[in-house]
């Protein structure tokens, strides 16, 4: 039953780390996955000390993503409507990509989501091609090194578990 424990937290946390590459918030599965291994260790391997650590990297994790996706459009100049328009068209392109591929499509329009949404705003606000067209750019920019940040905190995340754990 150890081993099945175990086995079941990698397994949900692999789960959250692919669910990070949707826009969705896989650093607060992985860090459920622990609570609960922890829970079911009487929570004497992973301890509240490291579970609130792991709460801490899920925050900030989250917190870092929407920095870098607002700062990548904002490098470029987007207005502000427009970085609201590429987080708006991240979380749209995930959801209408999420049928195709099986299911990497959600990935693809995630990113393609966020750089129309900004594009579309500056054009809307009379900006020249050019401009919307860097503004489109920098929100991609920004959600994928965002993304990647996440991931490699969510990876983190994983690793301190699994330190934690006495075998």
């Amino acid at each position: 039953m150890e081993l099945f424990a175990f086995l079941l937290f990698v397994f949900v946390s692999i789960l959250g780390l692919i669910s990070l590459v949707f826009g969705l918030p896989g650093t607060f599965v992985i860090l459920c996955a622990a609570i609960l291994y922890g829970w079911y260790h009487g929570f004497s391997e992973v301890t509240p000390k490291v579970l609130v650590v792991l709460g801490l990297l899920a925050v900030f994790g989250e917190v870092l993503e929407f920095i870098m996706s607002v700062a990548g459009a904002r490098r470029q100049k987007s207005s502000k409507s427009a970085v609201l328009g590429s987080i708006v068209g991240g979380i749209a392109g995930a959801v209408f990509g999420a049928p195709f591929l099986f299911g990497i499509g959600s990935v693809i329009g995630a990113f393609l989501g966020a750089f129309v949404g900004a594009f579309l705003v500056e054009l809307l606000k009379q900006k020249t091609m050019e401009q919307a067209l860097r503004s489109g750019w920098g929100a991609f920019c920004g959600r994928l090194f965002g993304a990647f940040a996440k991931g490699v905190i969510g990876i983190i995340m994983i690793t301190v578990v699994v330190l934690s754990v006495r075998h």
